[in-house]
């Protein structure tokens, strides 16, 4: 089921992520968008109009975003590591979701029950990175994890087994709708601010609520580093521990775990794939997606440079030794 324009069934996001690690990674060489469709296994028209619906823009607009980002990094004033790694399309403060996200523990009664006398609603549905199982209780979403098709009975499982008392019903028009509100409607942004805050109601231990609450205290920031989430814990010699709470996060993209990397500036390993942390740390980071026509100049102005521009501008990146 898609619910918008930027919904993506998992053979589709699979070939938008495909080329998203494509475009990274090869950004220097300014490959043709024949390269660029044919690393998703498609057509030039065919991948053209797949990329800019999910995008907003088209690869090439996209190409030339990222070059431009990482042309300005490497000749600032000597960039850390991290930074370098932000600067091919990841960086910039991130709009994650326009929506207020507010999170609450199950009660320790609610623990001890597992789940006896509650109802868990869910669903799979398609999402801007493939298809993905929601759930939520009368309290507020408890579970997003993204699946492939043969992954979907095995997810549904982990689901009831971690509340084997609760009732679960399925209805997947009420993971489409709450889809649409995670990640915006035709309403708009505006709207999607004005209307009470998602409510997350998840368990755990003392220790990964908390990093998960400092996970989305930082959403809105970008991208940070398992040292800097440690810190902002109160726990700056836990970097390891960190990551295991951050690996065990219940509902994705809303607590924002894709936005953690390595000190390196690596991706640092995902849970549903490093190809789809790499194509939310993109899209989220997407500038036109928010912030009006005049990006949408800037990118067109970018895309008209030559050639010869935009090998200087990769081979002013080689020089600086930026992006190693």
């Amino acid at each position: 089921m898609n619910t918008g324009p930027a919904f993506l069934d998992s053979r589709d996001f699979g070939r938008i992520a495909r080329a998203i690690r494509f475009i990274d990674a090869n950004f220097r060489a300014q490959p043709r968008l024949a390269a660029i469709a044919a690393s998703a296994h498609l057509s030039e028209f065919h991948f053209n109009r797949l990329f800019r619906r999910w995008a907003g823009v088209t690869p090439r607009q996209y190409l030339a975003y990222v070059t431009a980002r990482a042309a300005r990094a490497a000749l600032a004033t000597t960039p850390s590591v991290l930074e370098a790694a932000y600067c091919v399309g990841l960086s910039g403060p991130s709009r994650l979701h326009d929506l207020m996200v507010t999170l609450e523990a199950v009660t320790p009664g609610e623990l001890k029950a597992r789940g006896r006398g509650m109802q868990i609603t869910y669903g799979l549905t398609d999402t801007p990175f493939g298809r993905a199982l929601l759930a939520s209780t009368p309290r507020g979403l408890c579970h997003l994890a993204f699946v492939e098709q043969r992954t979907e009975g095995a997810c549904v499982a982990a689901l009831a087994a971690s509340w084997p008392q609760a009732r679960l019903r399925r209805d997947e028009d009420a993971a489409a709708a709450l889809a649409a509100r995670v990640w915006g409607s035709s309403r708009g942004a505006a709207a999607a601010r004005a209307a009470p805050p998602l409510k997350l109601a998840v368990k755990g231990t003392n220790f990964q609520l908390k990093v998960w609450q400092a996970l989305l205290e930082l959403g809105s920031a970008g991208p940070t580093t398992y040292g800097a989430l440690a810190r902002a814990v109160g726990s700056p010699g836990a970097a390891r521990a960190v990551g295991r709470a951050v690996g065990a996060n219940p509902v994705a993209w809303l607590i924002p775990c894709h936005n953690v990397l390595r000190q390196d500036g690596a991706l640092g390993g995902y849970h549903w794939g490093e190809d789809r942390k790499r194509a939310m740390l993109a899209w989220q980071a997407l500038p036109w997606r928010s912030r009006g026509r005049r990006h949408e100049r800037e990118l067109h102005a970018a895309e008209a440079l030559h050639a010869a521009e935009a090998l200087h501008a990769a081979e002013a990146l080689h020089a600086a030794g930026a992006l190693q």
